[in-house]
C-alpha cells in the first residue's frame, strides 16, 4: 500500500533541534544596516565632494561639518577620520539606528576621532548643535518635508547652523522615471538591491518607497527601509532655498561616461539634461 504525502512528509521533515531546521536564511542573517550603507551610500566621495567644492568657493579647507538625518552616522565618522583637525556632529530622531551607529562606525573609531564626533539625538528642526563649515542633508532626506512651509522653516534652521561663510549640501533625485510607480533592481555580489517607488499621487507630489534586498538563496528582506515623502523638483528646492535666505544656490550636475551612464563627477549646471533619471547635488551659499 503506498503512504500517504503527509507519512513522508512527517518522516523526512528535519526535526525542530537539527541542523538543516535551524539553518537560517541569507535574508534573516542580513544586517539592513550593512547592506544600506554598501549600496545606497558613497561617504567617501560625498566628503570628497564637499571638500573639494568648499575649497573651490571659500579658498580654504572645511574643517566642521554636521550631518542631517544622519543615520548610522557613516559620513560624520568618515569625516572626522579625515584629520586631527576634524569635527563632526550627527543629528538623527531614530534611537535604534543611532544606537547602531555607535555599535558598528562610532567604536571603530580612535578615542581622539570619537572626542572630536557628537551625535545626538533629536529633530533636525529644533536641535542647535553650534556653528559648523559645512551642513549635509543626503539621501534626500528632507524629502520628508511635505509642505512649502516645512521645508522653507528646515532650511532657515539649516542656515543659522552655518557660519558665516559656511555652506549647506543637499542632493535631490529627478528624471521622468522618477515620477513612475515602478521597481528598479541592482546586482551587487552578495545580494540585490530593489529600490521601489510604490505609489505616487501626481496632485500632491507624495511618493511612498521601499528598499528591498534579495538574496542568492531566494530569501528576500521586504521593505527594509520605507519613505514617505514628497518629490520636490530642483525649481522649487532652489526657489524654498532663495526663501530661507541663502543667496545662491548652485545645482551640480553629474556627468556621462562613454556608455551615457553616471561618471560620478559632478559640476555646475545651469539647465540639466531630460534624462530618465538622474541626481544632483545642491550647493547653498550665505
Amino acid at each position: 500500500m503506498a503512504a500517504r504525502t503527509e507519512d513522508i512528509q512527517a518522516r523526512t521533515a528535519p526535526g525542530a533541534g537539527s541542523p538543516q531546521a535551524e539553518k537560517k536564511t541569507l535574508a534573516e542573517l542580513a544586517d539592513r544596516h550593512e547592506l544600506y550603507e554598501e549600496s545606497v551610500q558613497n561617504v567617501e566621495s560625498e566628503c570628497d565632494f564637499i571638500t573639494e567644492t568648499f575649497q573651490q568657493l571659500r579658498g580654504r579647507r572645511p574643517l566642521s561639518f554636521r550631518e542631517d538625518f544622519c543615520g548610522t552616522a557613516n559620513a560624520a565618522c568618515h569625516w572626522v577620520g579625515q584629520s586631527p583637525r576634524h569635527t563632526a556632529v550627527g543629528v538623527d530622531i531614530d534611537p535604534e539606528v543611532l544606537d547602531w551607529g555607535h555599535r558598528n562606525r562610532v567604536s571603530r573609531l580612535d578615542n581622539d576621532a570619537r572626542n572630536r564626533l557628537s551625535i545626538v539625538q533629536g529633530d533636525v528642526l529644533s536641535t542647535p548643535t553650534g556653528q559648523v563649515d559645512v551642513l549635509g542633508a543626503f539621501n534626500f532626506s528632507y524629502f520628508l518635508f511635505k509642505t512649502r512651509d516645512q521645508l522653507r522653516r528646515y532650511f532657515e534652521v539649516a542656515k543659522t547652523s552655518l557660519r558665516e561663510d559656511g555652506i549647506f549640501f543637499l542632493d535631490a533625485f529627478g528624471g521622468h522615471e522618477a515620477f513612475e510607480e515602478m521597481k528598479e533592481k541592482t546586482k551587487y555580489d552578495n545580494f540585490t538591491y530593489v529600490w521601489d517607488q510604490a505609489s505616487y499621487a501626481p496632485v500632491t507630489g507624495d511618493m511612498t518607497c521601499h528598499i528591498h534586498f534579495k538574496f542568492p538563496d531566494g530569501s528576500k528582506l521586504k521593505r527594509a527601509f520605507t519613505y514617505e515623502w514628497r518629490l520636490w523638483t530642483l525649481p522649487e528646492i532652489r526657489e524654498v532655498l532663495a526663501e530661507a535666505g541663502f543667496r545662491k544656490v548652485t545645482v551640480y550636475w553629474e556627468g556621462a561616461d562613454e556608455d551615457g551612464e553616471g561618471n560620478g563627477e559632478f559640476l555646475p549646471e545651469e539647465r540639466g539634461e531630460a534624462d530618465a533619471g538622474w541626481i544632483a547635488y545642491l550647493v547653498a551659499e550665505q
